[in-house]
């Protein structure tokens, strides 16, 4: 019999990341888990979970993850040293994932009703530098084709805008890029200036 047949155990691997890895084989020991899943990096202070035949969920909180390189025969792995969490303790640990999220609205609702208020600050002039930029591309006489391209890059402009932090070369990078015309150039102008 070989080390890998006395893995009989399948434990979920909950990273305080927030990321989730299922199917880790294993073998728990009253002082050690102990698995050749040498792929998946488990780390201090993740949870390992093991479901129980009742129904019920078993917790530990590693310690000391003690990653061993194989030879001879015996695959790469861990030998887990742990902390048995109880109910309590296994559900605050999870509790407190935390999740990062970046840009206008960004929000989760974990089994929970949302009654945030959430401002997002856009520049009005920008917005209107913009729009005034769509207006006069449409007013010049463009081939369709150059119209349509244009306005392609008129949306660039408009997303670039968009963004926590435009980026001004990029931004002066697309306007260029437009058809020339002075009043695109001045409306141009005034959207880098805003920036």
């Amino acid at each position: 019999m070989s080390f890998s047949d006395m893995m009989n155990d399948q434990l979920l691997l909950r990273k305080q990341s927030g990321e989730v890895v299922e199917g880790i084989k294993a073998a728990v020991t009253p002082n050690l888990i102990v698995t050749e899943s040498y792929d998946v990096a488990i780390e201090s202070g993740d949870l390992l979970v093991r479901k129980l035949p009742s129904g019920l969920e078993e917790t530990f909180k590693i310690i000391d993850p003690g990653f061993y390189q194989g030879m001879s025969g015996i695959s790469s792995g861990y030998k887990i040293s742990y902390k048995k969490l109880g109910i309590p303790e296994a559900e605050s640990e999870i509790k407190n994932i935390t999740y990062n999220f970046h840009g206008n609205n960004s929000r989760v609702n974990n089994n929970s009703t949302d009654n945030s208020n959430n401002v997002v600050n856009i520049n009005n002039e920008l917005v209107e530098s913009v729009e005034a930029l769509k207006t006069e591309i449409n007013r010049l006489e463009l081939s369709t084709e150059d119209k349509s391209e244009a306005i392609e890059v008129v949306g660039a402009i408009e997303e670039q805008c968009k963004n926590e932090r435009p980026s001004k070369v990029v931004i002066s990078a697309l306007i260029k890029s437009l058809p020339t015309a002075a009043s695109i150039a001045s409306i141009g102008s005034l959207i880098v200036s805003l920036l």
